[in-house]
């Protein structure tokens, strides 16, 4: 599919606003200025407050996150019924990635340890940049792959470290 010129038309302020946020994340570094710009117009920013939930176990999954500023706790429900801390999220570090890939409900809970700032991607979104932007879904993609793949390394070095001998 022929790739979608963007128009020559100016970024709001929310879009402005999700591009400098964008801009301060090295997982964006390689991207272009006029790809920043399509990126910024279709993501979009939340703050979170402390002890907020960002999304809950098991609610249907239909975006991700990149961490700006903050820090996240990512809670796992052990078999008890209570919570275990899996992971904490501080800026650079991705959330939710699954979700825009395979549409399952939310294998963890999320909550702001700190006041957080996060860029959202939609799975609607995240669908339009590969269909119309195919080049910046793509480098979009590979990199959501490539964090997606060191998170399973660290996941499986990890178990490895628990295992009994």
């Amino acid at each position: 599919m022929k790739e979608i010129v963007v128009p020559d038309q100016e970024l709001t302020e929310n879009e402005e606003k999700t591009r400098d946020l964008i801009l301060t994340l090295p997982l964006f570094d390689a991207f272009k200025t006029d790809e920043l710009e399509i990126l910024a117009r279709h993501m979009s920013f939340a703050e979170i407050l402390r002890g907020e939930h960002l999304f809950v176990e098991g609610d249907k999954g239909d975006f991700m996150c990149f961490v700006v500023r903050g820090l996240l706790d990512v809670l796992k429900t052990a078999t008890m019924g209570d919570y275990r801390v899996i992971a904490r999220l501080g800026k650079g570090n991705t959330i939710g990635e699954m979700s825009i890939i395979d549409q399952s409900p939310r294998s963890a809970t999320v909550i702001a340890r700190h006041p957080s700032v996060v860029i959202i991607l939609t799975k609607r979104e995240f669908d339009i940049l590969t269909e119309y932007y195919p080049a910046v879904g793509v480098t979009l993609l590979k990199k959501i792959m490539r964090l997606l793949s060191l998170n399973m390394r660290l996941t499986t070095s990890k178990l490895a470290d628990k295992l009994p001998d």
